[in-house]
């Protein structure tokens, strides 16, 4: 989990290609189900409609089994507390911390994330980290920085926290890592 443009898909698909998991993308799921992309669906029915949608399919794919799973989750998918008890108490999570500035160098020419479409989105990212943050850090089992590292140096620093947990030979379906396009 972590911001929008944090590397939660990208690594993982990494992890869970390092764990032999399956990676599931929530909100590739959640557009799959709208038949529409977020950004569209966000500005059709809002904020609100959205967040409850996403709410539903957390929960969801928290209760799957069997295989094991790395899910990413929507950067705002902390907002609800149902979402946090579900991800706390049913996986295992992992918050990619970036700064601000780091997301805004990543993201400064993306039009595909919603909540970024503003006149200054540099201020929204710093806004954006103040309200999140605590509730990343509230939810996160683990943490681990972004800064600059390869995808894969983030990927052997998240195998090597679990690995020192106990939770490398243990790993089911509980690894949780937040998707990025999410708003």
């Amino acid at each position: 989990m972590g911001l929008p443009g944090g590397g939660k898909s990208t690594v993982g698909r990494q992890l869970a290609r390092r764990l032999g998991a399956r990676f599931l993308d929530a909100d590739i799921v959640l557009e799959e189900r709208i038949g529409m992309p977020i950004r569209a669906y966000f500005e059709q029915h809002g904020e609100v409609a959205f967040r409850d949608l996403e709410e539903q399919v957390i929960d969801e794919l928290t209760r799957e089994g069997g295989e094991p799973l790395v899910l990413a989750t929507g950067g705002g998918s902390v907002l609800r507390p149902a979402n946090r008890a579900c991800l706390h108490e049913r996986t295992t999570v992992i918050y990619l911390r970036s700064t601000p500035e780091e997301l805004y160098r990543r993201l400064r020419h993306d039009t595909q994330r919603p909540l970024l479409q503003v006149a200054d989105p540099l201020a929204k990212l710093r806004e954006l980290y103040e309200q999140r943050h605590p509730l990343y850090d509230e939810v996160a089992h683990y943490r681990v920085d972004t800064g600059r590292p390869s995808v894969s140096t983030l990927v052997n620093m998240i195998m090597m926290q679990m690995d020192m947990a106990g939770l490398l030979p243990a790993m089911g379906h509980d690894a949780a890592v937040s998707p990025d396009p999410a708003p």
